[in-house]
């Protein structure tokens, strides 16, 4: 009887996955349990140590998905700016994964799936700083792509944290996401200092 429940579930590493998903999102990662999530899937109690042989590793697990899906959804954004709107809204539509991905302590992180997936992930930011102008880029391509992954994560946690409920209220996150990216990051006048100094502009010292 256990071994029907076991291996005749019909997708039972899925259902395992989904069962850990809902518990991480509404508790915490420090809430799993593999015998709650066999109850939950409704499976024997070994079940899930068989697809995943431990907590550890049903962590890997979702960490590995979360930073494949993750890559899907920078993959061929026009511009650094959207691949950040793309980050909070993975941010919103997978918060259990989100919050799994970036706690390396929960999972093993030198897993040759995870690593594969998070290399996916990170090209896709690196793609988006690299079609910046080199004078949006800066000296250190680098520390472009720690910045905009800073201000991405940032707003992406305090957004699930409610830290912004005042700022952005009934607003779509998104957009005001596009808005704080305006206001740190208006246009500049790229011209060289001597061309702004002949015209005018701020080289000259004058208001």
């Amino acid at each position: 009887m256990t071994s029907e429940r076991t291996y005749h579930h019909g997708d039972l590493r899925r259902a395992v996955l989904t069962a850990a998903l809902d518990v991480i999102r509404t508790e915490g990662p420090g809430a799993l349990s593999l015998r709650d999530l066999a109850r939950r899937a409704g499976v024997s109690h070994a079940a899930p140590a068989h697809h995943f042989k431990d907590r550890t590793g049903l962590l890997t697990a979702i960490a590995t998905e979360g930073y494949e899906r993750f890559a899907d959804a920078l993959a061929d954004a026009p511009d650094l700016r959207e691949r950040g709107v793309r980050y909070v809204r993975f941010a919103t539509e997978h918060p259990a994964h989100f919050q799994v991905m970036f706690q390396p302590d929960l999972y093993r992180t030198d897993d040759p799936g995870l690593l594969a997936a998070k290399d996916r992930a990170s090209a896709e930011l690196r793609a988006g700083v690299n079609g910046l102008s080199p004078a949006g880029r800066g000296d250190d391509a680098r520390l472009a792509g720690v910045a905009a992954w800073s201000l991405a994560h940032g707003f992406a946690t305090l957004l699930l944290s409610g830290n912004l409920e005042g700022a952005v209220g009934g607003r779509d996150p998104e957009a005001v996401f596009r808005s704080v990216t305006e206001l740190l990051f208006a246009p500049t006048d790229e011209r060289p200092a001597d061309e702004r100094s002949a015209s005018g502009g701020p080289e000259r010292g004058g208001a």
